[in-house]
């Protein structure tokens, strides 16, 4: 029986597994939404949701509370930028990437972004501040549930584990809605079909 044994495992021990949410909450407060699979992310919704209540109080002591939730302040915005010298191949991928991603919140400016000469990141913004000055507002309104998982309907490779999609409320027409039917619908529309073939005959 597993007495005191609350919350998701994900078959981990306790370093890798906090390192693991940690990671999820920190892509999820950067890109807007993430690709996982369904226990990650039921087991990082909670997490996301009471940091994102904290960061709507503003206080010093909830950014500190959230930093160390976080294990500590990290550079965020990663994912969008070249280095200085990439070759013209690798900044028009870059822009076709630019502008399919329509991400939830607004991105910094690229001038914000420095790299040094080997292309490592230097200089971006800061996670935490993005969290309270641009997640947390757009929550004022709302008392909670501001997550949503959408089941994608696909299967890793690997092991074949169920794919979904976390994101924050809000961005619902975003790329990561499959376009496939699910099967309650398919099933209620052959019913339909069904009961109008019985009506005309």
């Amino acid at each position: 029986m597993r007495h005191g044994r609350a919350g998701y495992r994900l078959g981990r021990k306790t370093a890798h597994r906090t390192s693991t949410l940690r990671n999820l909450a920190a892509g999820l407060f950067e890109h807007g939404q993430i690709v996982t699979t369904i226990p990650k992310a039921k087991a990082v919704q909670p997490m996301i949701e009471k940091i994102i209540t904290a960061a709507k109080s503003g206080t010093l002591a909830d950014r500190r509370r959230i930093i160390a939730k976080l294990g500590g302040d990290r550079l965020g915005f990663d994912w969008l930028y070249l280095p200085k010298k990439a070759s013209d191949a690798e900044q028009e991928a870059v822009q076709k990437l630019r502008d399919q991603t329509t991400p939830f919140f607004d991105l910094p400016e690229s001038s914000q972004v420095e790299r040094n000469r080997y292309g490592e990141l230097r200089k971006a913004p800061k996670l935490v501040k993005h969290i309270f000055d641009r997640v947390a507002p757009r929550f004022a309104d709302r008392q909670g549930g501001y997550t949503r998982i959408v089941k994608l309907g696909r299967h890793r490779i690997g092991d074949g584990t169920e794919l979904c999609v976390l994101q924050f409320v809000g961005a619902e027409d975003g790329a990561e809605i499959s376009g496939q039917r699910s099967t309650r619908r398919k099933t209620a529309d052959k019913r339909r079909e069904y009961a109008a073939s019985l009506k005309k005959a």
